[in-house]
C-alpha cells in the first residue's frame, strides 16, 4: 500500500521527528534520543517518512543519518494555500463586521 504525505504527518510523532530533521541531519538513535519510546518505533516512523518521501537517508560510514526533503514539504503547502486563502477572506469579512459595530457603537 502506498501512503501519502498525509497518512505520513498525521502521526503527531512522525510530525515532530520532521521537526528535529528539519534542522539537520541525524541518526535513528539521535532521534530515538528525543521521544520516550522505543528505537524500533522511531524506525517504523522513519521508514513511513521515508516511504511518503519526506525524509531522505544517507549513509556515512557504519551510520545512516535522515535529513528532510524539502520538496515534497511544499506539496502541503500547496494543499494548504487553498485554505490559507478561504480563511484570509473570512478574517477580513470579521474585520468588517467588528468594524462596523465598533462605528455603531460610537
Amino acid at each position: 500500500m502506498r501512503r501519502d504525505v498525509f497518512q505520513a504527518i498525521a502521526d503527531p510523532t512522525r510530525r515532530a521527528i520532521i521537526a528535529l530533521i528539519a534542522l539537520q541531519s541525524l541518526t535513528p538513535n539521535t532521534i530515538a534520543e528525543n521521544f520516550n519510546t522505543s528505537r524500533q518505533s522511531i524506525s517504523k516512523h522513519l521508514r513511513i517518512l521515508t516511504e511518503c518521501e519526506l525524509v531522505h537517508q544517507e549513509q556515512q560510514g557504519r551510520e545512516i543519518y535522515y535529513s528532510l526533503k524539502i520538496e515534497k514539504m511544499k506539496e502541503i503547502d500547496a494543499w494548504l494555500e487553498q485554505y490559507r486563502k478561504i480563511w484570509e477572506t473570512r478574517f477580513n469579512q470579521l474585520e468588517n463586521v467588528l468594524s462596523t459595530i465598533k462605528k455603531q457603537a460610537k
